[in-house]
């Protein structure tokens, strides 16, 4: 039996329009950034749409096996343009 963990997401760009401001709390049981990034695409199917979507633990990008911390700093990082 997994523990439920509770998490702080904050969004940035585009993502904040898809998960609805500029932050949302997720609570579930996986521990790592890949299965967090699962959640949301599950929860917010928009996110699929986008050309990449970073997240970043404690200001650093972060890979799909990282371990969470509930007292992490989470930030959804969408594709940036400009020139």
């Amino acid at each position: 039996m997994e523990v439920t963990s509770r998490y702080k997401v904050r969004a940035f760009g585009i993502t904040k329009d898809i998960i609805g401001g500029k932050e949302t709390v997720v609570e579930m049981e996986g521990s790592t950034v890949g299965e967090l990034r699962r959640y949301l695409v599950s929860r917010y199917p928009s996110l699929t749409g986008l050309r990449s979507l970073f997240i970043a633990v404690n200001h650093t990008y972060a890979e799909d096996a990282q371990g969470l911390s509930e007292a992490d700093e989470i930030a959804l990082i969408p594709p940036v343009s400009g020139g």
